[in-house]
């Protein structure tokens, strides 16, 4: 065979295996459409868009450790219940938070969900929805928190609900830095005196806004079954290197939206002594403090005696998004035994 023979062979062979190959090639299938997750811009930072769908979504919330400081526990822990003898304890809490934006021909759709689970220890542990509701157009229905949850930025004042979390419906006008609202609210977990039962209702209107450095805020509650009416106001203002806060209380009687005197005064004055730490002194005094019970049952309106609070808050920026917070309060008054209450946090937030 000379050479020439031999390559047209090899050939030949070559051919024929790369036939063969290519007649059982194995075609590798498309893959799937896949869609990434895309950032939303529309409603601030943190949001992106729930795949497949035009609703904005945002998931936040916090991890705080909280070691509380008063004489038999006046601070509660995870199941809110008071008792021993320690004047020390410790809890921690976990918070997580969805809220669901989208456009609708009557503005944006709002929905918010607040899981959150405390843990006083391994067997005291408690998991509550803290909020649900939905908002469009100003209206508000669901679970949230009133505007007498609000305060001062330190930890001293004592001028909110004893309860403020509510099924409750609102509308709320805003316009630039102006609010004003009204809500009708289920207050099934206030205080309820005399002869009434826990299915309270009440009504509370809000108007607040800023004016440059000012802020203001005027909020007002009528409890229908303890036929007790309040109203409060609280304003800011900055000056030199802080924030100083007033604030004025004033209850018609013992009821939902206030209860811890007839009548209080409290002042703070936040310095942001650097960019990472505040530290806040504040002060209450409360006239007619306390409540008069019949028989230790019944109540029958405000004490008689005043008292008054003495505290300070110190907040730290530990770094982003982690920060420490400590406070102690003291709290004298006439005919009552005088207390110190605080605690110490650690807490961050994502």
């Amino acid at each position: 065979m000379n050479i020439k023979s031999l390559l047209l062979g090899s050939a030949a062979a070559l051919a024929v295996v790369s036939g063969a190959q290519a007649a059982d090639a194995i075609v590798a299938a498309e893959p799937e459409p896949v869609e990434y997750v895309r950032v939303c811009d529309a409603y601030g930072t943190g949001y992106f868009y729930i795949p497949g769908t035009e609703t904005c979504l945002k998931i936040e919330g916090y991890i705080r450790f909280q070691v509380d400081v008063g004489p038999d526990q006046v601070n509660k822990g995870a199941s809110g219940n008071q008792g021993g003898t320690s004047d020390w304890d410790a809890f921690t809490r976990g918070q997580v938070q969805f809220t669901a934006k989208s456009d609708t021909e009557y503005g944006p759709l709002t929905g918010v969900i607040v899981l959150q689970a405390n843990a006083d220890n391994a067997s005291d542990q408690s998991t509550i929805l803290d909020s649900a509701y939905l908002d469009i157009a100003g209206f508000r229905a669901g679970l949230f928190y009133s505007w007498w949850d609000d305060g001062l930025s330190g930890e001293t004042d004592d001028i909110g609900s004893p309860v403020t979390l509510h099924n409750s419906i609102r509308y709320q006008y805003e316009s630039g830095d102006f609010y004003a609202g009204i809500s009708v609210d289920e207050l099934e977990d206030s205080p309820y005196y005399g002869d009434e039962v826990p299915n309270n209702e009440g009504v509370a209107i809000g108007i607040g806004g800023k004016a440059g450095a000012f802020s203001y805020q005027v909020t007002a509650g009528y409890d229908f079954d303890n036929e007790a009416a309040a109203v409060r106001a609280m304003g800011t203002v900055a000056i030199g290197p802080g924030t100083l806060g007033l604030a004025a209380v004033y209850a018609s009687d013992p009821g939902a939206y206030y209860n811890a005197a007839e009548w209080a005064i409290a002042a703070e004055y936040a310095i942001q002594a650097t960019d990472k730490l505040k530290i806040t002194p504040g002060a209450q005094w409360y006239g007619n403090y306390g409540l008069n019970a019949a028989n230790n049952v019944d109540v029958t309106g405000f004490g008689n005696d005043d008292a008054w609070k003495v505290g300070l808050t110190v907040d730290y920026q530990i770094t982003d998004n982690f920060y420490a917070k400590a406070t102690v309060n003291y709290l004298d008054g006439d005919n009552i035994d005088d207390v110190t209450t605080g605690y110490f946090r650690l807490q961050r937030a994502f």
